[in-house]
């Protein structure tokens, strides 16, 4: 099975056309190497798909026929993604709220102030 179908019938892509898409990029690698949406997938093989910033890392164990219901993803894939890449996400997540969006302009006076008692606090 292509990988670009694999990962569209393990719904990792909502898409086929954006899974290709993935893959052609360079997000998606199959045992260490970047591949084209064409490479056969077999069983055993380990995939590594960038996806939000989060390195999601998967074993193959079946090939299925066509895309599955979510509830049988895991009977096709065993997902060993580390915890901490999670976390990492959450991290920045965090920071992106905390600062001012962009295009808002030059900052208050507020901003100003704050920014201030923050650099004499660290004297």
């Amino acid at each position: 099975m292509r990988i670009d179908k694999y990962l569209w019938c393990t719904r990792y892509f909502k898409t086929r056309n954006t899974a290709s898409t993935a893959v052609k990029k360079g997000q998606v690698k199959v045992n260490g190497d970047a591949v084209k949406p064409s490479r056969d997938v077999y069983p055993m093989d380990k995939i590594v798909v960038r996806k939000n910033q989060i390195d999601y890392q998967l074993t193959v164990l079946d090939l299925p026929e066509s895309r599955v219901g979510a509830k049988l993803v895991d009977i096709y894939r065993k997902d060993t993604t580390p915890k901490d890449a999670f976390e990492h996400n959450e991290l920045l997540q965090f920071a992106k709220k905390h600062y001012r969006k962009k295009g808002l302009g030059r900052p208050t006076k507020k901003d100003r102030r704050d920014l201030d008692d923050f650099l004499d606090e660290s004297e």
